[in-house]
């Protein structure tokens, strides 16, 4: 086990079979990952293992991720190296990004640096660094961020838009190697602000499901994490791992103790995957997550794809949290007991 001073991870629950893998790599926000709040580290590690790098958001305390690297070795009984960033925010509340990765299928190279934001749009830098997959040589220049969640989407959208300007710094600064700009952005890829980043020839590797868990079980909502990458890098598969599935207990106590946000992952050049749970035993699902429109914690944007509801009766649904049912909802000026009705038979609104 070798540790580096710098930054890593996030997980996935896929197995990649490594005489056919070039490189799994994923993303995900361990939700307050170092925080005193009962962490199941030994389930974190079963998902962590399956991928060969990780990036990791909400990464609290460093001291966890090296925690979480021995626990992935123990899961794996393979050898694992991680870095992290330091501790980044404007406030007393401050997180770090992580790298964690599978020393037998990736080896760090150069450059783990914080990006430096002259004009103080990130409320916390991204990170990023070069990596090699050894099986194919293949070098990558993997970026992680935390978009700032703030108290609305228009609180979100500078740093969205700023990012366009950091993937050209990406490209600047690890010259000649593709990218990968990974993360938890609080914003789905089809909002308009994403632009000025597609125009630059950045892609979304996922586009359809959601990767955030609800508060009641089997409820999906929104589809903020993912990886925006450079058309140069050969991704043959892609997708979210709904990882309550792999895991004692159900989607309520996963969401307690693992995190409220499901990993995203890229396979990159030849490669097979196989879901495995807990207990060992090889698991079979779809990528894609049940979609559903939380009442107490959609988007405004969300809340418009309920019928009859436009920006203003968004906003007061907004306002009027916590909501109990659907029914309740005709305490918004303008929705009777009709549009209501038609909303529920909908079967959008998270159970």
């Amino acid at each position: 086990m070798k540790n580096t001073s710098v930054a890593l991870v996030t997980a996935f629950a896929l197995m990649p079979t490594a005489a056919l893998a070039d490189a799994i790599i994923g993303s995900w926000n361990i939700q307050h990952l170092g925080w005193d709040n009962d962490k199941a580290m030994s389930q974190v590690a079963h998902i962590a293992q399956h991928v060969d790098l990780l990036a990791v958001q909400e990464l609290m305390n460093p001291s966890a991720l090296n925690e979480l690297e021995q626990a992935v070795e123990a899961a794996s009984g393979e050898s694992w190296s991680s870095i992290a960033s330091d501790d980044l925010g404007r406030s007393s509340y401050r997180e770090h990004y992580g790298f964690l990765w599978r020393d037998s299928e990736i080896e760090y190279d150069r450059g783990a640096v914080v990006f430096l934001d002259s004009q103080d749009i990130f409320a916390r830098e991204p990170y990023s660094a070069q990596f090699t997959a050894l099986d194919s040589g293949q070098q990558l220049a993997v970026a992680t961020v935390h978009v700032t969640y703030g108290d609305s989407i228009s609180d979100r959208l500078p740093e969205i838009e700023a990012l366009s300007d950091y993937w050209q710094w990406l490209a600047e600064t690890y010259p000649g190697t593709p990218r990968l700009l990974m993360g938890d952005y609080n914003m789905p890829p089809t909002n308009e602000a994403w632009a000025a980043l597609r125009k630059l020839d950045a892609s979304p590797a996922i586009t359809d499901g959601a990767t955030t868990l609800g508060t009641t079980n089997g409820a999906w909502s929104n589809l903020y994490d993912n990886v925006w990458h450079s058309d140069r890098l050969d991704i043959t598969n892609s997708g979210i791992i709904r990882f309550p599935d792999l895991l004692p207990g159900d989607h309520v106590e996963a969401r307690d103790r693992i995190s409220d946000h499901a990993p995203i992952w890229i396979a990159l050049g030849d490669t097979s995957m196989e879901l495995m749970t807990f207990d060992g035993d090889a698991y079979e699902a779809a990528n894609d997550a049940v979609y559903c429109i939380d009442l107490n914690e959609a988007s405004a944007d969300q809340l418009t794809e309920l019928h009859n509801v436009g920006p203003a009766r968004a906003r007061q649904i907004i306002t009027l949290r916590p909501w109990d049912s659907v029914n309740e909802l005709s305490r918004v000026n303008g929705l009777g007991a009709a549009s209501v009705k038609t909303i529920e038979n909908n079967g959008l609104v998270c159970p």
